[in-house]
């Protein structure tokens, strides 16, 4: 079966995405920066041969926007399930192991990546249970999985600089031959915006 990678994604809509950016940029001006991260993202993506691409959002009614992206780029469009950030996770990778054997899952934020680091991803896979890309600010942008379990994602404070670490120590503590991809910065607060100055304005 082809490998998954999932792209996680909220329905640009100004006033509830990036929401620590609409002090400086204003709803208007947030939500433009998300679509274009979201768009860099799908072109990133749809440069990988031999994947499939799922776009998972939190929403069974996509916007205009939304579904001119969904339309433009051909994209199964599936809905995110769960009570907070790594319930949903868990959720969409069983659900796409339940059709592949090797499954990544990113999100919208990070602004710098590019084919080859996804087809490492993939890669890496074929030999290891789990593979992590950590963001700069002690989170992480990417997680692919061969097996999946509650207890990577469960009990963990999402949006805090403690989620990579414990990240780390739930794979150690089960046992999975896992692999640490190079850091990347993502777009989550003003002083990050210095990293894209190209998609402001």
């Amino acid at each position: 079966a082809q490998p998954i990678l999932i792209i996680f994604a909220r329905d640009p809509i100004p006033g509830q995405v990036k929401t620590r950016l609409t002090p400086c940029l204003g709803k208007a001006g947030a939500c433009a920066l998300h679509l274009k991260l979201l768009q860099r993202t799908l072109d990133t993506a749809m440069q990988c041969p031999d994947i499939a691409i799922e776009l998972w959002t939190d929403t069974a009614s996509p916007s205009p926007t939304l579904d001119k992206l969904i339309a433009r780029n051909s994209l199964p469009l599936r809905r995110q399930q769960g009570a907070d950030l790594g319930l949903r996770m868990h959720h969409a990778i069983n659900h796409a192991l339940c059709r592949s054997n090797r499954v990544v899952l990113i999100g919208t934020d990070c602004p710098d990546w590019h084919p080859h680091d996804l087809a490492e991803a993939f890669e890496l896979l074929n030999n290891h249970d789990a593979v992590v890309a950590p963001a700069l600010d002690g989170g992480y942008v990417l997680v692919g999985c061969r097996r999946n379990t509650v207890a990577l994602f469960s009990d963990i404070p999402w949006g805090t600089n403690q989620v990579f670490a414990i990240t780390q120590n739930r794979l150690q503590s089960l046992g999975w031959r896992w692999h640490e991809l190079p850091a990347h910065p993502d777009i989550d607060c003003e002083p990050d915006l210095v990293l894209v100055p190209e998609l402001l304005g």
